[in-house]
């Protein structure tokens, strides 16, 4: 009963509930970054190119046979993942980039001044035999 209690106690801190929500929003915008790359860059590269389709882009090590296909590296999907890669690396820093910027700006907000020291004994006593010679 115990472990459950510190499996419950460890679940809920506020990290690792802010640690999930950050790997379920960033499998959501891999998917994202994934079909701009498939969808929208990489049809206006391969045209670029001649035409090609960059996940069709294979290197053959044997041919296919009969009943056994074709042994191949598969090296254009490489490249687009290694796009893909590449676009989720950039938005991240630049969202990073973005939030150390705004934290700059409220780290270099002037901080209230600090109250003084309550005095000590010592000043204490010292102050009132001051007073005292005065009288």
């Amino acid at each position: 009963m115990k472990l459950v209690q510190e499996f419950k106690a460890f679940a809920m801190k506020g990290n690792v509930v802010d640690m999930a929500v950050g790997i379920i929003i960033g499998a959501a915008f891999g998917k994202i970054v994934t079909s701009v790359v498939n969808d929208i860059i990489m049809p206006p590269i391969g045209l670029l190119v001649g035409g090609v389709n960059f996940k069709e882009l294979t290197f053959v090590l044997k041919e296919a046979s009969a009943d056994v296909p074709a042994v191949t590296i598969n090296y254009g999907n490489f490249l687009q993942i290694t796009f893909d890669f590449i676009i989720v690396a950039f938005a991240i820093f630049m969202m990073i980039k973005a939030m150390n910027a705004a934290k700059r700006k409220e780290d270099e907000a002037p901080a209230p001044a600090p109250e003084p020291p309550a005095p000590t004994k010592e000043e204490l006593l010292l102050t009132e035999i001051r007073d005292l010679l005065k009288k």
